[in-house]
C-alpha cells in the first residue's frame, strides 16, 4: 500500500523541480531582457506634427554621441547616426570638435571643424563634466565656454531658440541658416532637461519655421529644451536599423554618430 503513495510523492517532486526550473529560466530571461534595453544605445521614432511635417527621431544620451569626419553619404557608412553640420567643397565649416579636437585635421586649421567659418553661430554643447547641455554663439571652438576641455563635445549648425518665440527669427538671419524660408529638407540637434538628446531629420521639404514649429509640439513636449539647426537640403541623412534617409544622395563631411 506504500508504493503508490512514494509514486506520488517523487510525482509532486519533479513538478515542483520543473516548476523551480521554469521560474529560473523566466527570471534569467527577464533579467537578459532589461540587461539588453538598459544597454540600448538609442531609440528610434516617427512622429508627424499637426502641420504636415513628419519627423525621424533617434533618441539617444550624451555619452553616446561620437563625432566623425567622414566622406560618404551617411547611409553608406557603418554607424547609426545623421549627417553634422555645414561644409563646402572638402572643408568642414561647422564646429564639430570632441574633447578639444576637431574631426579633421589638427586644431585652429581650417576646415577641420575647428570653426564655425565667417559666423557666430550656434553650437550645441556637452559639458560631461557639469553633466549640462547648452548652446552657445560662438564662432570657434576656442572660444567655447566649458569646464574642462578634456570631456566635452561640440556641434556647431544655427540656434533655433526654441525657448524665445520672438527672437529666433532674427537670430537665424544673423547665423545665416541657408534657405530658411524655402521649403528644403531639414535635420536638427535637440536636448531636453532630462538630458536626452534629439536627432532628427525629415524627409519630406519644410521651412526652418515648420520644423521647429513640430520640434515644439512633438519633443519633449511641454519640457524646456534647446537645440541647433544642422545642415540641410540634400546633406539631410539619417541611418539607423529601423530608417534609412539619403537625402540627394550626396556626400556630407560630418557625422553625428550614436556609438
Amino acid at each position: 500500500m506504500q508504493f503508490p503513495m512514494k509514486r506520488f510523492q517523487w510525482s509532486k517532486i519533479r513538478v515542483r523541480t520543473i516548476l523551480f526550473i521554469l521560474a529560473c529560466i523566466l527570471i534569467l530571461a527577464m533579467n537578459l531582457y532589461y540587461f539588453v534595453l538598459s544597454k540600448a544605445n538609442y531609440t528610434y521614432s516617427q512622429v508627424t506634427a499637426t502641420n504636415g511635417i513628419s519627423l525621424h527621431v533617434l533618441r539617444t544620451t550624451p555619452d553616446h554621441i561620437q563625432l566623425k569626419a567622414i566622406d560618404s553619404n551617411v547611409t553608406e557608412t557603418d554607424h547609426i547616426g545623421i549627417n553634422g553640420g555645414f561644409f563646402y567643397g572638402q572643408d568642414i565649416l561647422s564646429i564639430a570638435v570632441q574633447n578639444h579636437l576637431p574631426v579633421k585635421d589638427k586644431p585652429r586649421a581650417y576646415g577641420s571643424g575647428w570653426y564655425n567659418t565667417k559666423y557666430d553661430r550656434g553650437t550645441l554643447i556637452w559639458d560631461g563634466y557639469l553633466k549640462q547641455f547648452s548652446v552657445q554663439s560662438v564662432k570657434s571652438a576656442d572660444e567655447l565656454d566649458v569646464f574642462d576641455r578634456s570631456q566635452y563635445w561640440a556641434q556647431g549648425g544655427v540656434s533655433m531658440n526654441l525657448a524665445n518665440d520672438y527672437i529666433w527669427g532674427l537670430l537665424i538671419y544673423y547665423q545665416a541658416l541657408p534657405a530658411a524660408h524655402e521649403a528644403r529638407l531639414r535635420s536638427g540637434l535637440v536636448y531636453d532637461k532630462m538630458n536626452q538628446l534629439y536627432l532628427i531629420v525629415t524627409e519630406v521639404p519644410c521651412t526652418a519655421e515648420q520644423l521647429r514649429q513640430a520640434i515644439q509640439e512633438q519633443i519633449a513636449p511641454g519640457q524646456f529644451k534647446e537645440g541647433i539647426f544642422l545642415d540641410g537640403d540634400g546633406s539631410s541623412q539619417l541611418a539607423s536599423k529601423q530608417a534609412k534617409l539619403a537625402g540627394d544622395e550626396r556626400k556630407v563631411l560630418q557625422m553625428i554618430s550614436i556609438e
